[in-house]
Formats: structure tokens, C-alpha cells, sequence
């Protein structure tokens, strides 16, 4: 998260390859973070809830950022946006009613991850590097984005009616009969 103020500057500031640069190295620096802390056994339940939480306002941030300077159409962030609210709100609400607390992310939902990074870095990359593979690849990463955004909302749904389900039947069990 320390970085984010930075990359937002460069990015406003038209310095893509600064902000290319710095959002790589916070990727890098959380990865090896996560990693370190997994071979250290040093993973702490607050580390386990606001690493997700710093990396998907990093992601959602530049995704803003960048359709505000015109370099990602608002579709796709509007799309990002709308799906994270709404898994905030329904896990928010399935937590307080139900007491479910598994919200793992599935295949789905780091396939996304995946190409919004992706995205996002291309983005960066084509203002830096106009050639036409970088076009190219910006586009499909974001037609990705869009697509695997859809597809993942879906997924979590389906998943969340399971659990529910999983729930009430174990509810049911549990009751005692008359």
C-alpha cells in the first residue's frame, strides 16, 4: 500500500514507465512478502486480511486512475468495480446472518486477479512501448478482465448458494425433531 500514492502520482503526472516501474516492484515486494512469510512461518490471521485487502485496493486504484486519464475505457473498470461491491456486500451480509467465513478465491476469481494485473501493466507498457504487440496484448487482457470478471461474479454466486445450502442442511440436522 506504500506505494500506491506514488504510482497514482505517475500515472496523473503522464510518467507511465515511473508508474510501470512501481507498480511492478509492489507486486514483486508483495509476492516475495507473502512468500517469505509462508517459508518463515510468520503468516499472522491480520497479515491473512490485509494482504488481499492492500492488493485489491492497489489493483481497483490504478484501474480507477487509469480510466480517469482516459487509458482504460470505463466499461471494464466499472465491471471491476461492480463485482467487488457487490462479493463485499454479500460476504458483509452472509458473515453477519450466517457466520460463514469462508471466502477463499477460487480458480475464477485468481484468473481474474491474473488479468487485471495483466491489464494494467499493458496499459502502462503501451504508453511506454507503442509497438503493436503491446496493443494487442492490452486488448486481450482487458477483454479478459471483462470476461473473467463476469465469469468469476457467477462463479461466487454459485459457490455462495452452495454454501448456503451446506448450511441449512446442516441446520436441519441439527434440529431436534418432534
Amino acid at each position: 500500500m506504500a506505494f500506491l500514492p506514488f504510482v497514482v502520482i505517475k500515472i496523473i503526472d503522464g510518467h507511465y514507465r515511473g508508474a510501470l516501474i512501481l507498480f511492478l516492484f509492489a507486486g514483486l515486494s508483495d509476492g516475495l512478502d507473502g512468500l517469505l512469510a509462508r517459508r518463515l512461518h510468520q503468516q499472522t490471521l491480520l497479515g491473512q486480511y490485509l494482504d488481499p485487502i492492500a492488493d485489491k485496493m492497489l489493483l481497483s486504484t490504478v484501474f480507477l486512475v487509469l480510466s480517469i486519464v482516459h487509458e482504460i475505457p470505463w466499461k471494464y473498470t466499472i465491471v471491476v468495480f461492480s463485482r467487488d461491491i457487490c462479493i463485499l456486500l454479500v460476504s458483509g451480509v452472509l458473515f453477519t446472518i450466517a457466520g460463514l467465513r469462508d471466502f477463499r478465491p477460487s480458480i475464477f476469481g485468481k484468473a481474474n486477479t491474473l488479468a487485471q494485473v495483466a491489464a494494467v501493466v499493458f496499459v502502462m507498457f503501451w504508453q511506454v512501448h507503442h509497438v503493436a504487440w503491446v496493443g494487442i496484448t492490452r486488448k486481450f487482457f482487458l477483454r479478459a478482465t471483462f470476461f473473467l470478471t463476469i465469469i468469476s461474479a457467477l462463479h461466487y454466486l454459485y459457490l455462495v448458494a452452495q454454501r448456503l445450502h451446506a448450511l441449512d442442511d446442516a441446520d436441519s440436522l441439527n434440529r431436534p425433531t418432534r
